[in-house]
């Protein structure tokens, strides 16, 4: 088993270096960067991306002379935009600006943010507890309910409660997020309805006055619509995945044996079917996790006013602030990919009759 996990260590670089040489690229080709950002607010431009609509107001040529390389370069000497491309380091070539970047990352130099005068690092840290307050808790729920809703659903497939809970999990699957947390708010956070749970934010505005009671209360108060409208898509997949696992482990021949020799139902289904059918689920568990945590927070956090790292990723995308995409995107890649291993070792943990080596072989 350790030659396995040093193989798939191993496989982390090329597979990370792949991840980054094709965003990096991509990069290259997107217009309005940092650059253009800061000469168009210095214009009094406001967005930047107005200049590319071709609309009403958008520059022109006459405006800009035609060996202006920036939109927002009006009026500016050509001296000052030197400066600033020398600051930004975009006087070297691409090339050597990723080589200098994947070699800063190897020491865990992310660089800084180019407009909030704050290291990725502590950005990132500063927004790490809104998103694994909703990860977490969305992860954990959607696995105390599915687990348990998917084995009762194998145990009694066909039945009124099958086929009444399989239409529920279904509809609450094809509802978008970000439209059922719109509806939550509107009936639970005093759109039209009853005012129960707060709008927006994770803490209220007296959160430091609380006691230790009344921060874990408030907290819980803050997170459960989110948490709700986060997770309700989840259900479906996983208690579909749980059921259609245990269907699967039951018909095989083990359990009739077991069955035969005057095991009760419980000791065949917890002692003998659950270890066996539990492997699918929990391969799935980082794909839930990293789906959950990265991803499917970013309307989410946006709808209930949390600033997390999905809106960090989507700010630091639409400022182009190169930094911030890079560095969460090399931090965020590297944990995908070890949580991948990670899921490795709960197959084996679950069942020692695994070898990853031998099939490898």
């Amino acid at each position: 088993m350790g030659a396995y996990i040093l193989r798939r260590l191993l496989l982390v670089i090329p597979t990370l270096l792949g991840i980054m040489i094709v965003n990096f690229t991509l990069v290259q080709f997107v217009p309005g960067g940092p650059i253009e950002q800061i000469l168009a607010q210095m214009q009094g431009e406001g967005d930047v991306f107005a200049g590319f609509a071709g609309g009403e107001g958008a520059p022109t040529e006459e405006t800009f002379g035609s060996d202006s390389e920036y939109i927002g370069a009006r009026g500016l000497p050509k001296e000052f935009i030197e400066e600033l491309e020398k600051e930004f380091g975009f006087d070297k070539p691409p090339i050597e600006r990723f080589l200098t970047m994947m070699g800063n990352y190897l020491t865990l130099d992310f660089g800084e943010s180019y407009f909030r005068s704050i290291s990725v690092i502590d950005l990132v840290l500063e927004k790490m507890p809104v998103s694994i307050s909703l990860g977490l808790w969305s992860t954990l729920i959607a696995y105390l309910v599915s687990i348990p809703l998917g084995i009762r659903k194998a145990v009694k497939d066909g039945s009124k409660f099958d086929t009444w809970t399989s239409g529920t999990i279904i509809v609450a699957y094809a509802i978008p997020g970000f439209l059922f947390a719109i509806l939550l708010l509107v009936l639970f956070a005093g759109g039209s309805y009853w005012q129960i749970f707060p709008l927006r934010g994770l803490t209220s505005d007296n959160w430091d006055s609380l006691s230790l009671f009344g921060k874990i209360v408030d907290y819980f108060w803050h997170i459960t619509l989110p948490v709700i409208a986060l997770t309700i898509s989840a259900f479906a997949t996983l208690t579909l995945l749980t059921k259609n696992s245990f269907l699967d482990e039951i018909k095989k021949h083990y359990v009739m044996t077991a069955r035969a020799k005057g095991l009760s139902e419980q000791k065949v289904l917890y002692g003998h079917v659950f270890r066996n059918a539990m492997l699918i689920v929990i391969a799935g568990f980082p794909a839930v996790f990293i789906g959950v945590f990265f991803s499917g927070s970013i309307i989410i956090e946006t709808i209930f006013s949390l600033d997390g790292l999905g809106r960090l990723g989507f700010e630091a995308a639409v400022a182009r602030d190169y930094p911030v995409i890079f560095g969460t995107l090399f931090i965020f890649g590297l944990m995908s990919l070890v949580v991948g291993i990670i899921s490795d070792l709960m197959y084996v943990l679950v069942d020692p009759r695994i070898d990853f080596e031998k099939r490898e072989g």
